[in-house]
Order: structure tokens, then C-alpha cells, then sequence
């Protein structure tokens, strides 16, 4: 009776600490938080964390409500009714929005100056397949994308491995309602260089 006492006192532990085992995407534990995981004493912005690890899900964002939803592009899902912005992997999109490149390297700098080159999203193509990448070929879908807003990460694919080069740019995003948004994207992986974990700091500048 001891003996079996001894074998399967191991696997209980590790059956325990697999951590959010059937938890959401967004209710992960606090050791590893994805969603809004800072926020501003003002209320006014803060810090997301996104797994965009998944070529076949956009993240969509709504500021206004604070709330996190996602889809898969290949089974079909819907966008969610409300969002201000989503994520394919490095890719952004908007709901309706327009964007520009800022001078500032701060979001509590941003503000709307005059002359700035606001974008639309555009119609374009996103990668949902890598399998065949090693066959020179890639599987991608048709998709709108902000032209602005998907310059935060250069991804070189000349060399291998791929060199990955952030823009560190301050981003202004004009929803829908007239909202004005700063945006800077600040990791594309986390601390164990997974690519596609997305951090971002943002601030809504006028309502």
C-alpha cells in the first residue's frame, strides 16, 4: 500500500499544478496574464498582454469595455459585435478605424497633431498555414489590414532565421466614434522567446 502511495503521489502533484488547466485564453493565472493586465490610476490606459502565437485566430480588442474575444479564421468564427482593433499574429486591423504613424516614442506624449497621415484599413492577405513553408510556399487567406498599424514589426524573411525588428513608434488610432488612441507596441515575445506573445501600451487620448 505504501508503494502505490509513493507512485501516485507525483502524478496528483503535477495533475495540481497545471495551473488554468481548463481555464479561458484570458483567465490565465497571475504568473503568466494575458489580457489587461495594467492599468492607468486615470483609467485611461494601460498594458496588454496577447497571444498571438496562432496563425488561425484574430484577438479582438474593445477599449471601451475592456474585454478581450477571439476567432478562428479557418472554422469560420465571426467577429464579436463590438472591438476597436484586432491581431493576427503581427498583423492589425481595425473596426472601421484609421491610423497614423506618430513622432513620439511615448503614449502620455501622443496627441493629435495636425497633418498626420490617417489610413484606412486596406484589403490584403494574412498567412494562416506555415506547415509548407519548407516548400516555399505559404497558406494565406483574403483579409482587411491597417497598412499603418501592421508596420510595428518588421519581419525579414531573407535570412534564416528571420530578423525581427520593432518600429518602438507611437501609433494613432481613430476609432469609429471619433475615440483618438495611442498605441505602442513594445515585445513581440515573451521571456522565453516565444514568438507572437504581443505586449502593448495604450491610451485613449480624447472620448
Amino acid at each position: 500500500m505504501k508503494l502505490k502511495q509513493l507512485i501516485l503521489l507525483p502524478a496528483l502533484l503535477a495533475l495540481v499544478s497545471c495551473d488554468g488547466l481548463f481555464g479561458g485564453l484570458y483567465d490565465e493565472p497571475a504568473k503568466n496574464p494575458f489580457g489587461f493586465v495594467q492599468r492607468d490610476d486615470d483609467g485611461r490606459g494601460g498594458i496588454l498582454r496577447i497571444d498571438a502565437t496562432s496563425y488561425t485566430r484574430w484577438t479582438y480588442i474593445d477599449l471601451h469595455h475592456r474585454h478581450i474575444d477571439t476567432a478562428n479564421i479557418t472554422l469560420g468564427q465571426a467577429a464579436p459585435a463590438e472591438w476597436d482593433f484586432a491581431i493576427h499574429h503581427y498583423d492589425v486591423k481595425t473596426h472601421n478605424g484609421i491610423a497614423a504613424e506618430s513622432p513620439f516614442d511615448n503614449v502620455n506624449m501622443a496627441i493629435d497633431l495636425e497633418g498626420l497621415n490617417y489610413i484606412a484599413d486596406a484589403d490584403s492577405q494574412v498567412v494562416i498555414d506555415m506547415s509548407t513553408m519548407m516548400e516555399g510556399y505559404l497558406g494565406y487567406t483574403p483579409s482587411p489590414v491597417n497598412p499603418v498599424l501592421s508596420r510595428w514589426l518588421d519581419v525579414d524573411l531573407s535570412t534564416m532565421p528571420p530578423i525581427y525588428t520593432p518600429s518602438n513608434k507611437v501609433y494613432l488610432l481613430r476609432l469609429s466614434d471619433g475615440t483618438l488612441v495611442a498605441l505602442q507596441f513594445t515585445a513581440y515575445m515573451d521571456e522565453a522567446f516565444t514568438k507572437g506573445i504581443i505586449s502593448l501600451r495604450y491610451r485613449i487620448i480624447n472620448d
